[in-house]
């Protein structure tokens, strides 16, 4: 398995392997909680402002769970009504292969790389 280049260029086969898949609206979350730990109410307000919508609460903790359970989003315990959720090193990581997979995939069609 090839190892990162000298340019630090990220290893999608590497890291793929090891990190679980997240689906868009997850990594809309990633990138919520990539800014600043929050709470859930204040992550559902960055969505709404993404999406241009409301953001039901049966669709945004279900994703914050799993994201939990796969240990790409680290839950804390506010006070008794209230949990704060930040990314975790892993979240950071599969939030970054991401972006940057699409961000190749973007400057290669446009400099006409693809089809």
């Amino acid at each position: 398995m090839a190892a990162a280049d000298e340019d630090h260029e990220f290893d999608f086969d590497h890291h793929s392997e090891r990190l679980p898949e997240a689906t868009k609206f997850q990594t809309a979350i990633l990138a919520v909680l990539a800014e600043e730990t929050r709470y859930g109410l204040a992550i559902k307000e960055e969505l709404e402002d993404y999406y241009g919508e409301k953001v039901n609460h049966g669709r945004l903790y279900p994703n914050l769970d799993q994201l939990v359970q796969e240990d790409l989003v680290e839950k804390t315990e506010r006070d008794k009504r209230t949990n704060d959720y930040a990314i975790t090193d892993d979240g950071r990581e599969r939030l970054r292969a991401d972006v940057q997979w699409f961000a190749e995939h973007l400057l290669a069609e446009s400099s006409g790389g693809g089809d």
